[in-house]
């Protein structure tokens, strides 16, 4: 069965007819031909396909896309407007990157992190789940588990986001 659906894509509005069963991450690579998520292991285990969906980072290969008619999908490629944002920058100044296949699901979620930990909110290894959220090393792996890179750019991605947390 298909469906009719609006998306606003990277500050762009579209409307794209979509079978009910696929994901936000294929309709936006296979429908749209925004390519800047990743599909990885189809199964929301590497973190790949990462965007900020409604102003929160989510998996795309997990999302039904009917279930987001409306919403606002912010990629990689998105978050650069007149200049790079200041998470890309940082992951370029500290190589956080090597074949660059995670990269887009990486800063996407490094953005979110930031966005999160901004607004208080804590993680499993939060010490004071009243006090304000301090983005050390901890918080930081803690938050960015969820995307993996097979080329073990950590210690760069670590710097990456320690650098655009202001730390």
């Amino acid at each position: 069965m298909d469906a009719r659906i609006s998306l606003t894509v990277d500050g762009r509005s579209r409307s794209v007819t979509v079978d009910t069963r696929a994901t936000v991450l294929d309709v936006l690579r296979e429908r749209l031909g925004i390519t800047s998520p990743k599909k990885g292991c189809d199964h929301g285990q590497c973190g790949s396909c990462t965007v900020l969906l409604d102003g929160r980072r989510h998996l795309t290969c997990l999302a039904l896309a009917v279930a987001y008619d409306g919403s606002e999908i912010v990629t990689a490629d998105g978050l650069a407007t007149d200049a790079l944002h200041p998470v890309q920058e940082a992951f370029l100044e500290h190589d956080g990157y090597q074949c660059g296949y995670c990269t887009p699901g990486q800063v996407c979620s490094a953005v979110g992190v930031l966005d999160e930990a901004k607004q208080g909110h804590p993680s499993h290894v939060s010490e004071d789940l009243d006090a304000e959220v301090e983005l050390d090393d901890d918080e930081i792996r803690e938050r960015m588990s969820g995307n993996l890179c097979r080329c073990g750019a950590y210690e760069g991605i670590l710097a990456a986001v320690r650098q655009a947390a202001g730390r």
